[in-house]
């Protein structure tokens, strides 16, 4: 009876130290640090958010078959061209499955996209910034913490995106 016990009592401090929330627990939390990320770039080059501190990050998660991510697309690069020089990235990290690099490739081209590309084919960044749908976009501090975040497409001249970009980059 005593072993019966024992073995109970082990079995839940067991059960609960496997319980002990993690800080990528739930949705990303506006004020905290941003969830470290890595992916690759078509050339297969890991990049991560830890190498981009120092910068103002927009993390954009899409894909080459998102509409309303071809429709985001024009406006990330218009507000990239304006603010780059101020030490602003966006890293676009596309969400397409399996061997799609071509596809991501010539979605680039199509769009002239010359900020950073990553592809991330096990979809990865869905579930670690529990995203459903796409676009989901993540404005990162030079500190890496999470300043503002939109689940959906930034439509062009958004207001309160306009005004969290302007705060980081202060």
């Amino acid at each position: 009876m005593n072993r019966a016990r024992s073995g109970f009592g082990l079995l839940v401090a067991l059960a609960a130290s496997t319980c002990v929330p993690s800080d990528n627990a739930g949705p990303p939390r506006i004020g905290a640090p941003a969830r470290e990320y890595t992916a690759n770039t078509l050339a297969g080059e890991e990049v991560t958010l830890e190498s981009l501190k120092g910068k103002v990050v927009l993390l954009n998660l899409w894909a080459t078959w998102c509409t309303p991510c071809r429709m985001e697309t024009p406006y990330l690069q218009s507000v990239f061209d304006e603010y780059a020089d101020q030490g602003f990235e966006i890293v676009g990290i596309s969400m397409d499955t399996g061997d799609a690099a071509e596809d991501v490739a010539m979605f680039v081209e199509e769009y002239d996209v010359t900020y950073t590309i990553l592809h991330d084919p096990k979809m990865r960044g869905m579930e670690l910034y529990q995203v459903l749908g796409l676009p989901a976009t993540f404005l990162i501090d030079r500190e890496g913490v999470l300043r503002w975040m939109r689940y959906g497409p930034i439509a062009e001249g958004d207001p309160d995106f306009l005004r969290a970009l302007a705060d980081a980059l202060d």
